[in-house]
């Protein structure tokens, strides 16, 4: 079975703001966007999981009306920081998570460890699927998250992984595992 990890197109909203789970429209570019990721994904018939969010839900819908939205798929829950520009949120609030991001929880959001954990709940829960390939539409952070695993990479080094708005990775699970087909680019931090 194949499955294509995709993460959303571009948000509408401005450089330097944190909007995790904020349920953002799509800059007005989002039909280019889509039509590159059309030409990528062969035809076919997928079993559509997404976030819920519009920014992923949109282009889940444009693949079809039957999408399971999955709340595992949502990005980071960036808590009292959402809508808030980065460079002003509090220092004594954002250093401590600046220092360590996997396991600090934002105010009243999430930590990157919960996030992770959820995602691979989600991964979990469709370890049995055979009928149909999958499409995944989903967040950096989530792509992140389950990208490191299987890679072996820390999580706290899950960032060197690039992703850019409207990448697709290509994965094949077989009976016992799920390997990634995609090129990823990734820094070492060794």
């Amino acid at each position: 079975m194949e499955i294509y990890l995709i993460r959303h197109t571009t948000p509408k909203i401005g450089k330097g703001i944190c909007y995790g789970q904020t349920d953002l429209d799509l800059d007005l570019n989002y039909q280019e966007e889509f039509n590159k990721i059309f030409k990528t994904i062969p035809k076919g018939n997928y079993k559509i999981y997404s976030s819920p969010l519009k920014r992923c839900a949109t282009l889940a819908h444009r693949f079809s009306n039957n999408v399971i939205y999955d709340n595992r798929l949502k990005e980071l829950h960036f808590g009292d920081w959402e809508m808030q520009p980065w460079d002003k949120i509090a220092t004594d609030d954002i250093t401590p998570w600046m220092d360590d991001f996997v396991n600090v929880t934002v105010p009243n959001g999430e930590s990157y460890i919960e996030l992770k954990k959820r995602v691979n709940h989600f991964f979990l829960s469709i370890k049995n699927e055979k009928n149909k390939n999958l499409i995944i539409i989903t967040h950096s952070g989530v792509i992140r998250a389950y990208l490191a695993s299987l890679l072996n990479i820390p999580l706290k080094d899950s960032f060197s992984i690039s992703i850019k708005y409207g990448d697709i990775f290509k994965l094949k699970k077989t009976d016992d595992s799920i390997k990634i087909l995609s090129n990823i680019n990734y820094t070492s931090k060794e």
